[in-house]
This record gives C-alpha cells, sequence and structure tokens, in this order.
C-alpha cells in the first residue's frame, strides 16, 4: 500500500501553533516520519512547537529550498512506494501556494499517488477577507519588478485590471513595506483602494483598507514584517456605443439591432 502525500501549512507568524493549526493538521504533523521542507531548520522548529513525539533528529527532514530540483523529486517520494506518509511544509503558510511543492505535487499527481492537502493559514486569503476588496475575482501577483520605469508600468497594468473588478494582491520584502506602500500610493489614482494585512495572526498584526488618497496622508510606519498588499480600483464607467452612440449600462458594446418591417408598429 502507498502512503500519502499531505501538503502540511506551517505558521505565518510565531504565535503557540495550535492558534492557527487545527487538530487534525496537527495529528497528521505528529503521525508522520518524512518531510520535504522548504527550509530544514524553520520546520524543525515548527515540528518540534507541535510537539512532534518523536525525537526531532530522528525525523527525515529533507530541504528542498525555494526552488525544487525536478531532478531529485522522484528520491524524495521513494518513502511514499514504501507505504510511508510525506508532508510537503513550507517555511510558512501553505506548500503550492506562492510557497515551492507544486512541481513536487505535479510529479505526485502523474504517478497517481494519493495527495491530500490539510487546513491552515494562508495569509493571501486571509488578507484578502480582511480587505473589504473583492474576493469573487482576484489575482496573485507576487512580487513586482525591482527596476523603472518596469516597476511603475506593471503596476499600472494591475490597476486597470483591478478596475474591470479584479483584486490585484503583491507582497514585497519586510524591509521594504514603507517604501512600497509610499510607492502604491503615490502611483496609483487617488480613488484606488489599498489594503495593507501586516503580520496575520500575529501579535503586530494590522489589517487596513484606505484609498491611495487616504493613504498618502497617513502617517503610518508599517513594522519590518511579512505583509500583504492588495489593490482594487474603481470600476471604469461604461463609455458610449462605439456604434450607436448609446450609453452602455453594463461596460459592453452591443451592436445596433437593424431596423425591420413591423418595428414602428410594435412600438406605437
Amino acid at each position: 500500500m502507498q502512503g500519502t502525500l499531505y501538503l502540511l501549512p506551517n505558521r505565518i507568524a510565531e504565535t503557540p501553533v495550535e492558534e492557527t493549526i487545527p487538530p487534525k493538521t496537527l495529528a497528521v504533523l505528529r503521525n508522520t516520519r518524512y518531510f520535504l521542507a522548504e527550509n530544514a531548520k524553520t520546520v524543525r522548529a515548527f515540528l518540534k512547537a507541535a510537539g512532534h513525539p518523536v525525537p526531532i533528529s530522528e525525523l527525515s527532514v529533507v530541504e528542498i529550498g525555494h526552488e525544487p530540483d525536478a531532478t531529485k523529486i522522484k528520491e524524495w517520494l521513494t518513502p511514499l512506494e514504501a507505504g510511508h506518509d510525506v508532508a510537503i511544509v513550507s517555511e510558512s503558510g501553505c506548500p503550492g501556494i506562492a510557497d515551492p511543492g507544486a512541481n513536487i505535487v505535479a510529479y505526485a499527481q502523474e504517478a497517481d499517488f494519493t495527495v491530500r492537502p490539510l487546513v491552515g493559514p494562508s495569509s493571501i486569503l486571509l488578507a484578502l477577507m480582511a480587505s473589504g476588496l473583492d474576493g469573487q475575482h482576484f489575482r496573485f501577483l507576487g512580487y513586482l519588478p525591482i527596476k523603472e520605469p518596469q516597476r511603475s508600468e506593471a503596476l499600472k497594468n494591475a490597476e486597470r485590471q483591478s478596475a474591470k473588478g479584479e483584486t490585484q494582491i503583491f507582497i514585497e520584502t519586510p524591509y521594504r513595506n514603507n517604501a512600497f506602500l509610499q510607492f502604491l500610493s503615490e502611483t496609483l489614482q487617488p480613488t484606488t483602494r489599498i489594503t495593507v494585512a501586516s503580520d496575520i495572526t500575529g501579535e503586530q498584526e494590522f489589517v487596513k483598507t484606505k484609498t491611495a488618497a487616504q493613504w498618502k496622508k497617513a502617517d503610518v510606519g508599517l513594522a519590518k514584517v511579512p505583509t500583504i498588499f492588495a489593490i482594487l480600483a474603481r470600476s471604469v464607467a461604461p463609455g458610449p456605443d462605439h456604434k450607436t452612440g448609446a450609453k452602455r449600462t453594463d461596460g459592453k458594446h452591443r451592436p445596433k439591432r437593424p431596423f425591420k418591417t413591423g418595428d414602428f408598429w410594435r412600438r406605437a
């Protein structure tokens, strides 16, 4: 019988494990002996904090890094063939979601192994939940380009996309949080809403949504902690239909229906 590949979420803040990791997820963690870790040191600390019953030194914790080597995946998943469970653990949050693990899962799916995602915190989703922005349509863009003009162009493109009703979500290196918020507030349209969600589930948790104009005036010093940024521009008012000149109410262009005999009498 083959083992199961589990996707095991990690804490996203230094809080007691039981506050954000559900009992069922912890039960799987404590019964697993093979781990694929984005960062081995971080994951060992997590396993210890979660009360793993086996001495950490006796567990198999293989570091896969930020970009797992595709040539090693088969070897890493060998325990599955012997009937042992394996868990992929991110440094923070959920494996495969803005974190390594997707190519390992893809290999497992192709090899017909059982893959089971476990419940745990995702800073992206928690930030979106608390933002008040569109949670039906959203896109995670990760980091913006570092250099100009590519950086500003990418942000402007994201703002145009958000005006269609799609929240755009970003991350930035913690030490650049304040500079990034300043960049957002100065580059985006004054009415575009910006959400800042810092240290979610942590002691310094801070989640606020304001317009770019409001953030520009605000005196806020963001802590150098993991932060999610999200934007949503005001919807673009529909312009006149390019063929008929009639103003649309749904933002789409609809060709004018040709006049047919009898129309006059139906309108009379």
